[in-house]
């Protein structure tokens, strides 16, 4: 007979959605959408209710035991070696390399492949302790956006609740895909958004067709957009004149700027149409506005500035701070709630001399055998995501690094390490998970035994470290005191079993109105659209009405979003999910293709100065002229040619942040 359990999707995901799993002992889980989940409500998004009930619980598929590489990186030749052999082995190599090269020739890279708390953050206590390197991990990802939105806010990870859209009168989704990468939020947040809904997005999404408008701007001209916007919300008597008194700073430096950005300079700018520039104007106008801006919005060379300008929109209308008004980047649900993530993550603990190095220098960085002796891959899976592919892996065939992977599955980057450790699934472990959007905090309550011999990420650290026989108590707590110690941080007024019998609670029974004290952390206090921090930095004082050039030379700007049945590079190894997308395709519009000569289904060589790539040609009205599409989320070793698009992805360092500029790549388009 199957018992059931509540517990929640601790996947890089807005939606954080409920689960309720039926527990069988002679057959697999059934694992389904919680129905009393404000989210979830009954269903999980295609793609997680096809992995969680296929390859996840696939014993075949997962890592089992401990191995040691006997073969050439990559080969996937390895060994079984025991638990034992495998931290020995580790640690003396730490050891070896703290003695004779310093702790920050140790260098850690991590990132979300769970975002349960404890799995998450926990390992940094021994990396921290031990004064390792670490590769910045939203650098991948985020960073560039997390600088922009301090540097004028002062904070970039509160954001607004998403049940204040109840009293909105327009949501502007600038740069986000929820069709994709927060289905539930597509699905119902939006659709049940009383407010008028406008997405900006340089491809037509299905949030962005399902949307009241959407204006669709060629990549890069964003910010021209956003000072276009703010010259008809002037014009038309939109700016709040006393809330720009009372809490910003620095307008008067961009009002020239504003002024000459008209709608028909913008349409020249962004080739959205001038009526179109007006409507969405009108319609964040009448306010109270919700903005909601995507991470792929600032994954561009001036992501940052792009950031910078669109937060003007809420800062000179007031739409800060009170009810259908707000901004979000990201809202991490467990800063609202009160755990303390430095903390949970060993910065009490952590001593200097560690490194930061970016993903975008990752590869020339690891090519350099005088800086780093050990590369120690966790909770990540950098042979899939990073760019500059092929000069990242040749930098792990050095066989003076020593390189470990722990994760669940046989990954590219497990395949290249020299020792693998198998990782418990969220299904079997118990932890605390969170929403990055909603302000919703989850039970993640184990469900059943780990298979063979894999083990949580946070005893995984722990065997380690007594394995390096430290003796810094915060090493070896358990997962029962970390829980019991966010649960007390939290304060909901009960424990985590009462949690897990409800598997969720929401932060507040109504809408809570953040930035209310109008309390910015920054210099002055105030909303920062000059900052003195920027130019210090090296970067204008103000946000700039800047479009970049559109491509020259034939060549096309390749954006790669996330997939519908992929998340970032998890799921690529469910043959379901696999299955739905079928070969790895270039989305490319019409009359580019028949400019270049490509039919629907040809093969098509896409190029750059970083290397080449083979895809599947699909004529799609829905991508802009000038553009290429190619969804991301593949193991090359998954695939015909062993590549995916981070083989053309050059590490180019956007504006801030040391961050991606992926979105930026250009490639040249041929038949095959």
């Amino acid at each position: 007979m199957a018992r059931t359990i509540r517990t929640n999707c601790p996947r890089d995901c807005y939606d954080a959605c409920g689960i309720v799993v039926e527990v069988r002992d002679n057959a697999p889980h059934r694992v389904l959408g919680d129905p009393e989940h404000p989210v979830s409500r009954g269903r999980l998004c295609s793609k997680c209710a096809l992995a969680y009930n296929g390859v996840w619980q696939d014993r075949e598929a997962r890592l089992l035991y401990p191995l040691k590489r006997v073969g050439a990186r990559g080969s996937d030749a390895f060994e079984r070696i025991s638990w034992d052999e495998a931290l020995a082995t580790i640690a003396a190599r730490l050891r070896e390399a703290r003695e004779h090269h310093g702790a920050a020739s140790i260098l850690h890279t991590h990132y979300s492949g769970t975002l349960s708390l404890i799995g998450f953050l926990f390992p940094n206590r021994l990396f921290n302790y031990l004064g390792a390197s670490e590769v910045d991990p939203d650098t991948i990802c985020n960073a560039a956006g997390h600088v922009a939105w301090t540097l004028l806010f002062g904070n970039s990870v509160i954001g607004f609740d998403p049940r204040t859209a109840r009293d909105a009168a327009c949501v502007l989704v600038w740069g986000a895909n929820p069709s994709h990468s927060a289905p539930h939020a597509h699905e119902h947040w939006l659709r049940e958004a009383p407010g008028k809904v406008v997405v900006v997005d340089p491809i037509r999404t299905e949030t962005a067709d399902a949307a009241d408008l959407h204006l669709q701007p060629r990549p890069g001209s964003d910010a021209a957009l956003a000072f276009s916007l703010l010259h008809c919300l002037r014009r038309d008597g939109c700016f709040d004149d006393a809330y720009i008194a009372a809490h910003t700073t620095g307008l008067e430096e961009i009002a020239d700027d504003i002024a000459r950005a008209t709608p028909q300079w913008g349409e020249a700018q962004t080739g959205v149409p001038a009526a179109d520039i007006e409507l969405a104007a009108t319609y964040y106008g009448a306010g109270p506005a919700l903005l909601w801006a995507g991470q792929g919005l600032q994954r561009q060379a001036t992501g940052g500035n792009v950031m910078r300008a669109i937060g003007l929109l809420p800062a000179l209308t007031g739409n800060v701070g009170k009810p259908g008004a707000g901004f979000s980047y990201l809202n991490i649900a467990p800063i609202v709630a009160g755990v303390d993530l430095e903390w949970l993550g060993g910065a009490p603990i952590a001593r200097e001399g560690g490194k930061k190095v970016s993903h975008m220098e990752l590869a020339a960085r690891l090519e350099n055998s005088d800086e780093f002796k050990v590369f120690f891959a966790w909770n990540t899976n950098p042979l899939a995501s990073a760019p500059e592919q092929r000069r990242l892996r040749r930098a792990l065939e050095r066989e003076d690094l020593f390189t470990v992977a722990c994760d669940v599955f046989m990954t590219d980057t497990a395949s290249h390490a020299d020792i693998v450790l198998p990782a418990a699934s969220f299904l079997e472990y118990d932890d605390v998970t969170f929403s990055y959007f909603h302000l919703l905090m989850g039970a993640q309550s184990k469900a059943c035994e780990p298979p063979g011999e894999a083990l949580p990420n946070a005893e995984i650290f722990r065997r380690l470290a007594r394995a390096l026989e430290l003796d810094e108590p915060a090493l070896y707590e358990s997962d029962e005191s970390l829980i019991a110690t966010m649960m007390a941080q939290m304060d909901p007024g009960f424990d985590f079993a009462e949690l897990k019998r409800r598997g969720h609670f929401a932060l507040g029974d109504e809408p809570q109105i953040l930035w209310a004290e109008q309390r910015f952390d920054t210099p002055s206090g105030r909303i920062e659209i000059a900052s003195a921090q920027a130019e210090a930095m090296g970067l204008p004082r103000t946000p700039q009405p800047w479009a970049d050039a559109e491509p020259a030379d034939g060549q096309l700007r390749l954006l790669t979003p996330a997939s519908k049945w992929r998340l970032n590079d998890s799921y690529a190894n469910d043959r379901h999910c696999a299955d739905r997308t079928g070969a790895a395709a270039l989305h490319l519009n019409p009359s580019d293709a028949a400019r270049l000569g490509i039919h629907e289904g040809n093969t098509v060589t896409a190029r750059n100065e970083t290397g080449a790539i083979t895809l599947q040609a699909r004529l799609d009205d829905a991508v802009l002229p000038g553009t290429a599409v190619s969804y991301k989320g593949r193991w090359p070793k998954l695939e015909p040619a062993a590549e995916n698009v981070n083989f053309v992805h050059a590490a180019r360092a956007a504006d801030m942040g040391e961050s991606t500029s992926v979105h930026s790549t250009l490639v040249s388009v041929e038949p095959a």
